[in-house]
């Protein structure tokens, strides 16, 4: 599965994601768990000398996830549908509370949408290989005037002026 992070074409991932059964075996490595994990792990997660990073989808507590912002270096937020915008949210909704780390959309992630999801914060994109083309990099910027602010200026764009 192709990986774009900051507009280009990832050569590695050095991320793990990692399930209930392997999950004591890599505590001192970069990894993800799914969100049902990190709630019932959270101390031993947030204890660990790895980088950690939670998957979350839009049924999920995302208060959990705010509330320990401070350890969390990557933000995997899943798309599962293309009519599923919740995701979108949760992006603002980091940034807004100055997480600096990864946010990275995984899922339903098409070319289409993928400006979109950088302006609210957005930074990676895992996108399944039958959709990903080397054209892909091109999408963003196509559009070149926004009225709306987003994560990089909250500033709608009668306020730019």
């Amino acid at each position: 599965m192709p990986l774009l992070i900051n507009r280009a074409v990832a050569t590695e991932d050095n991320w793990l994601l990692v399930d209930a059964d392997n999950v004591e075996a890599h505590l001192n490595e970069d990894i993800v768990v799914p969100f049902e994990l990190f709630a019932e792990l959270t101390e031993t997660l947030l204890a660990s000398e790895g980088g950690l990073g939670v998957q979350i989808n839009g049924d999920q507590d995302f208060d959990l996830v705010l509330q320990n912002l401070q350890r969390l270096s990557l933000v995997a937020v899943e798309f599962p549908a293309f009519t599923d915008g919740r995701g979108f949210s949760f992006a603002r909704i980091l940034r807004r509370s100055g997480f600096t780390g990864q946010i990275r959309a995984v899922g339903d992630v098409s070319q289409d949408r993928l400006e979109y999801m950088e302006r609210c914060g957005f930074d990676a994109f895992a996108i399944a290989d039958e959709r990903f083309s080397e054209s892909m990099v091109q999408a963003f910027g196509e559009v070149s005037v926004h009225y709306q602010g987003c994560a990089d200026d909250e500033r709608p764009i009668f306020r730019q002026q």
